[in-house]
């Protein structure tokens, strides 16, 4: 697996554990959820160094104070036809103000994707094997400017061309 963080291929710090696997005393770690939401919630000091794993069925604002305090937050894509994922970023980016980490995980994370992913406020993306990491890295920069503002707060055309009419 290659990790995309921030625009750049980079090794990944957390420690991904199965649910039976002790918790290390130190360093950053990425659990499921269901681990997290039955034994290790916990308080915002120690949150900082977990990573969780929601399932895309999850309802994000409901769970926002278990997820608050999180460093990473990975969202699963399962199926290139399931994108509910996008929806839960935008809502922890957008609605909730999450700061931290926002991951896409899963088969369905491909290239042409990227941007789309971006826009909705991921920063870092686990590639497939089979997948061309500088390819996945030129695609977030696709386009130049969107029609809809978003998490990424790229340029609007609206913006561009009222711009234009006001200096003619």
């Amino acid at each position: 697996m290659t990790l995309v963080r921030e625009g750049a291929i980079t090794e990944d710090d957390f420690v991904r554990l199965a649910d039976d696997a002790a918790i290390p005393l130190s360093g950053k770690v990425l659990v499921g959820w269901d681990r997290w939401s039955a034994e290790l919630s916990a308080p915002a000091s120690e949150a900082a160094r977990f990573g969780v794993q929601l399932p895309n069925t999850l309802d994000v604002i409901h769970q926002w104070p278990q997820l608050q305090h999180l460093a990473m937050i990975a969202l699963s894509f399962p199926a290139f036809a399931d994108g509910r994922a996008y929806s839960q970023a935008r809502l922890l980016r957008d609605r909730l103000g999450f700061k931290g980490e926002l991951r896409a995980v899963g088969n369905a994370v491909v290239r042409d994707q990227m941007q789309s992913l971006q826009r909705c406020g991921f920063n870092s993306f686990e590639l497939r094997a089979d997948q061309d990491a500088a390819e996945c890295i030129a695609a977030l920069h696709d386009f130049s400017q969107a029609y809809q503002p978003a998490a990424d707060h790229l340029p609007g055309v609206l913006g561009a061309r009222r711009r234009t009419a006001a200096a003619r």
